[in-house]
């Protein structure tokens, strides 16, 4: 339940933020290649500028390329990386019921770790998808996402699908441990101080709190990731 759970919420949640997502890709890699001398080089400011340059210049649709491939890593990502924490957590301090930040940490690094191995090749083809710039008239380098699985795999060899995976792995485990423990903590103390109770708003100001530390810590590497 908690597999299914997990990753079906990932799925919703992508939904409503891959364009901000794809935005968040193309600032990354702003600079990385080089235009053709007839191609007017495309600059983005912001992600909300980034977000309606995209649009004037390739349609609302390329907001959500590679969104397949993003679910699809949803899906797989997210399942093992929240439905194992748990488990993960209780194998590690199974001798008390209120586990330590050492215990948090350690279970947040494994299960991010499994979670990237096992959905890297989803996070390649989405960024790919992502990445690319449609210029009018011009070819597309895969026609679909199970294309571009195996055209990546025939053209790069198997390893291709897991390009990044060392630096992937760092991000994760850095939001791992900034994430999923920084939301223990924070509801914790919104309990044990009766703030809160654990109740909607709780669970929401948690995350909230969570999402935007492991966003500030795991920056650096994301960009190093994309």
């Amino acid at each position: 339940v908690k597999f299914v759970g997990a990753g079906t919420a990932a799925c919703i949640a992508d939904l409503f933020t891959f364009p901000l997502d794809t935005a968040k890709v193309r600032l990354q890699i702003q600079g990385e290649s080089k235009s053709g001398k007839n191609v007017k080089t495309i600059y983005y400011k912001g992600v909300f500028g980034t977000i309606t340059t995209i649009v004037k210049t390739e349609g609302v649709t390329s907001l959500y390329n590679g969104l397949v491939a993003g679910l699809h890593r949803q899906m797989s990502f997210a399942s093992v990386r929240i439905g194992l924490y748990d488990s993960v957590k209780k194998f590690y301090c199974s001798q008390s019921e209120n586990s330590g930040i050492g215990c948090r940490l350690l279970a947040g690094c494994t299960t991010g770790a499994l979670a990237v191995t096992f959905a890297q090749p989803t996070d390649v083809v989405k960024v790919r998808f992502q990445a690319h710039v449609k210029v009018i008239h011009g070819g597309r380098r895969y026609s679909g996402t199970m294309d571009a699985y195996k055209t990546i795999a025939k053209e790069e060899g198997m390893r291709g699908l897991w390009k990044g995976i060392l630096p992937n792995i760092t991000r994760n485990v850095i939001v791992n441990c900034a994430e999923l423990v920084t939301y223990d903590l924070i509801k914790e103390a919104l309990l044990k101080h009766t703030l809160l109770t654990d109740n909607l708003p709780c669970h929401f100001l948690a995350a909230f709190g969570a999402g935007f530390c492991a966003t500030v810590v795991a920056s650096p590497v994301d960009v190093v990731k994309t």
